[in-house]
């Protein structure tokens, strides 16, 4: 089972970097140490950045922070049982 709390620390370190506000997952790649490689991992589950785009929707764009993005990243990974 995935630490939520983990994954969002994971997440915001990743994610912090980028310039806000943010109008599309492409402005969060420079930020990103290994580009849309960057995984994310704890318990059973392990995603990359580019995975992560490809499973979630669009998103709430634009997003002001990096909590307030990963928190909608995290809500819609729960909403699909993928954590």
């Amino acid at each position: 089972m995935a630490d939520k709390d983990d994954l969002r620390e994971q997440m915001i370190d990743a994610f912090e970097g980028a310039d806000y506000p943010i109008n599309s997952p492409m402005d969060l790649v420079p930020a990103l140490p290994q580009g849309p490689g960057t995984k994310f991992e704890s318990g059973d589950f392990s995603m990359t950045a580019m995975e992560l785009n490809t499973k979630l929707g669009g998103g709430e764009f634009p997003y002001d922070s990096a909590e307030a993005f990963v928190d909608d990243v995290i809500e819609q990974l729960e909403d699909q049982d993928l954590i």
